[in-house]
């Protein structure tokens, strides 16, 4: 039961991680109209960019740990 819901886990983060990327930009400037668009969540450009980073790497870094943790069986 536990292997299912971490391998639902697993593909969400997957996914997520797709649309993460997807957000950012080809050329390093990323999110550049967030700020203008009135978000009151992020006080400039670079810090909206360094938030979707952060989320990123936290993504990846579930997605890598429960892949390693589902591949090698040990919950079985």
């Amino acid at each position: 039961m536990i292997t299912s819901f971490l391998s639902w886990v697993w593909v969400a983060s997957g996914v997520l991680l797709m649309l993460l990327v997807l957000l950012h930009s080809p050329k390093g400037g990323g999110m550049g109209g967030i700020s203008a668009s009135g978000s009151s969540s992020f006080t400039s450009t670079s810090s909206a960019e360094a938030t979707l980073d952060r989320i990123t790497w936290t993504c990846l870094a579930i997605f890598l740990t429960l892949a390693v943790i589902l591949s090698a069986g040990w919950l079985t």
